[in-house]
């Protein structure tokens, strides 16, 4: 397997390319109906195949229609916490909460007073 840090720019889009297509073809899905189905042009569609991706949103769409869109499921989870990191973030915003309140209502002169 390639360090994808060495590959370039192109190389990676076009190796994206070859595999959404190879799994277009494992599903026996054509091009005219996977575009279709993703809400995609056609020609947008013959083009990611090629490793031209120009449009994210085409490609989450034709991600999600394939059933593909686990592949970018590091980029949408949240970190998640320590049980000490989520003990130290709870304690912290209880100590801040005021407890009781220190004065009186003053009842007064209620009507001479503005806003």
């Amino acid at each position: 397997m390639d360090d994808v840090y060495m590959l370039a720019d192109a190389v990676i889009l076009d190796r994206i390319g070859i595999h959404l297509r190879a799994a277009r073809l494992k599903q026996n899905i054509t091009q005219q109906s996977l575009s279709e189905a993703a809400g995609v042009s056609l020609s947008s569609l013959k083009k990611i195949e090629k490793g031209e991706i120009g449009s994210f949103d085409s490609f989450l769409r034709i991600l999600r229609t394939l059933g593909k869109l686990e592949v970018l499921q590091p980029l949408v989870d949240e970190e998640q916490m320590s049980p000490s990191e989520y003990y130290k973030l709870v304690h912290s915003a209880n100590k801040h909460q005021r407890q009781r309140a220190v004065g009186r209502l003053d009842t007064t002169d209620k009507e001479e007073q503005e806003w």
